[in-house]
């Protein structure tokens, strides 16, 4: 008689796989849509509703909410690397990829208030992978130490400091961002000037180029930036 073989548990079949990847998927961007809607609060309930499911059905696909959460924010924040990546070109003037990245990531945030406030200000848990924007944040500092790094070395100068510089840059611009977001005070482009010439100034000094500053790097927002932003001189 055959022997009795142990029971093999057989994984899911491929299309299984990849249905539930795409199922997954949708409840993601259908949580997306509820954040930008109904704002950051937004319940599990409210995003259930937005994907024609029932919560049931939502955490068969999400093992808690701080799972389904860090799903929108892993997705929030590659849609903001996508829209910064072209800043990131090593090759440019340190000025210009300075500029540039703010104003990326500026613009970013103010197309997308909502769903910034969600994945930053409403972390459900502390655990690693739990505020999501960190991902961008690391990108963007290792991107920076990178460039830093090396355009230091270039000049023969000591680039221990480059990491804590980047890690520093990519703090203040995230915080100036947040005051900005909810005061309103003055136009993104006037921010990306007093943010840049402040970061130029120091990363200038550093790399011994002060005097190489564009003039449009000045405190004094343009005029008609103001005009066509709606801000108030700050």
């Amino acid at each position: 008689m055959p022997r009795n073989e142990p029971a093999v548990k057989r994984a899911p079949r491929p299309d299984r796989q990849l249905r539930r990847a795409e199922r997954r998927a949708e409840m993601v961007a259908a949580a997306i849509d509820a954040v930008r809607t109904l704002g950051p609060g937004v319940s599990v309930a409210e995003i259930a509703a937005q994907a024609g499911i029932t919560k049931p059905v939502l955490y068969r696909h999400f093992t808690d909410r701080a799972d389904l959460q860090r799903a929108v924010g892993q997705e929030a924040a590659a849609h903001l690397m996508a829209r910064m990546a072209p800043e990131l070109d090593p090759d440019r003037e340190p000025v210009e990829l300075i500029r540039g990245v703010v104003d990326a990531f500026l613009a970013g945030i103010e197309d997308e208030p909502e769903l910034w406030r969600f994945v930053v200000h409403h972390p459900i848990e502390r655990a690693p992978g739990a505020e999501v924007v960190d991902d961008a944040r690391e990108q963007i500092a290792r991107m920076l130490t990178a460039i830093l790094g090396e355009r230091l070395r270039g000049l023969g100068l000591d680039s221990g400091g480059a990491e804590a510089w980047a890690q520093g840059l990519v703090g203040m611009v995230q915080s100036a961002g947040d005051w900005w977001l909810d005061r309103r005070t003055m136009s993104r482009r006037a921010l990306t000037d007093y943010l840049t010439t402040l970061i130029w100034g120091g990363v200038s000094g550093v790399l011994g180029a002060a005097s190489d500053a564009p003039s449009p790097l000045r405190l004094i927002p343009r005029v008609d930036d103001e005009r066509d932003h709606g801000g108030r001189r700050g």
